[in-house]
């Protein structure tokens, strides 16, 4: 009997890790059958099943098979919560909704909609259920996870999408005639140093990049102003990493220096220039040291400026952020800017599959604030507004 013993025990630690639990009743089952007298107790120590477990295996054995792909017979296992308890459904929906709704009068209306606060606020309500019970309920009532959308514009200018359509036919002029088309915008200003950065990197187990606890700005490295120029046609990007001021001279003199590592040996026989910038800051459209700088830049380089702006709180529509901006920032995600070299090398690594190649340069000119252009310097300049919206389309001459 040892050796028999022996031999069933080692089946089963065989078997039972490719089995369910209702073949692993069969199988011991049929063990027990075949034995015949005192097989059953010789199966239930060999396999550690229960004796009432083989009984059970031995009745399924002369019963009709289940349906493929079942374990146990319909209604088999213990009930769902909501059929126990048909309310909990309605109570738990009664609990999210008038917080959702914004009603002062909800007992979770400041209170985070985390699965386990629900469960209690259940609880208080007669209802018992488990944090995870909570979230199956929630799923099969077609609630999930999801953070904030930012859909809403807020009040749109009523020319809004006329200036996109404007914008749009001027870029496919000026890529037919082989000139150059940018988007331009300055990226949101970092901190030199190793401060904490949002997103995450491979290293390895147990050992993350050490970094300040705080994020008081270091005297000695400051922060940088990086200011991209895309090519649209190229699917190029230029950054130049400021480190004084944003102002509308360190705002051209980035495209300016494009215009002089890249632009000229891009578009040698090119007689215009279209820039899409946003409406406001360095580069607005009501910045009259802005227009001063880009009538030098026409002289300079011997084009015809043209420059469009995105009406009003339609920034995002500005393709240097999806094209240029956004792939820099996961290119640098988790990565502390500890110097300006390590800023600059970071953004002139940033690649994409479709084929986006950029180039940085490191800008330590200063770029003072609050320079005053006066009327009468304003009267010299070659600037001709478009009959569409002059304020935001203008063309400045050599």
């Amino acid at each position: 009997m040892g050796e028999a013993q022996a031999a069933l025990r080692t089946k089963y630690q065989v078997l039972f890790r490719h089995l369910d639990e209702r073949q692993r009743r069969l199988v011991v089952a049929a063990d027990a059958e075949r034995l015949g007298r005192g097989g059953m107790s010789m199966v239930a120590q060999c396999s550690g099943l229960s004796r009432p477990t083989v009984h059970k295996g031995l009745r399924e054995l002369h019963e009709k098979p289940l349906v493929p792909g079942r374990v146990r017979k319909p209604g088999g296992g213990r009930k769902r919560t909501d059929e126990t308890d048909p309310s909990i459904v309605a109570g738990l929906e009664r609990l999210i909704e008038p917080a959702t709704r914004g009603d002062p009068m909800s007992p979770l209306r400041w209170t985070s909609l985390s699965t386990r606060h629900l469960a209690a606020a259940l609880a208080k309500a007669g209802h018992a259920a488990s944090h995870e019970t909570v979230a199956q309920l929630l799923r099969g009532s077609g609630y999930s996870l999801q953070g904030t959308a930012k859909t809403l514009e807020g009040k749109q200018h009523p020319d809004r999408n006329a200036q996109f359509e404007y914008i749009s036919r001027l870029s496919q002029r000026h890529l037919r005639q082989g000139w150059p088309v940018i988007s331009v915008d300055t990226k949101k200003k970092e901190l030199v140093g190793p401060y904490a950065r949002g997103g995450r990197e491979w290293r390895p187990q147990g050992k993350p990049e050490q970094v300040l606890v705080h994020d008081f700005i270091d005297p000695d490295l400051g922060k940088v102003i990086p200011y991209g120029v895309y090519d649209v046609g190229q699917d190029r990007g230029w950054v130049n990493v400021g480190t004084d001021h944003d102002t509308a001279s360190f705002a051209v003199e980035s495209i300016r220096r494009w215009w002089r590592s890249m632009g000229a040996a891009l578009y040698p026989k090119a007689q215009g220039l279209l820039i899409c910038a946003d409406g406001g800051g360095s580069n607005g459209y009501r910045s009259r040291l802005w227009k001063l700088e880009l009538q030098r830049l026409a002289s300079e380089t011997g084009l015809e400026v043209t420059t469009c702006h995105f009406p009003p709180g339609t920034s995002k529509w500005n393709k240097i952020e999806h094209r240029l901006f956004s792939h820099i920032t996961m290119n640098w995600r988790g990565r502390p800017l500890v110097s300006h070299d390590v800023v600059v090398s970071l953004i002139g690594a940033t690649t994409t599959a479709s084929g986006l190649r950029v180039k940085a340069r490191l800008d330590k000119k200063k770029y003072p604030t609050g320079v005053q252009v006066p009327d009468e310097q304003m009267k010299t300049l070659k600037l001709r507004p478009h009959r569409f919206h002059g304020d935001w389309n203008y063309t400045l001459a050599p």
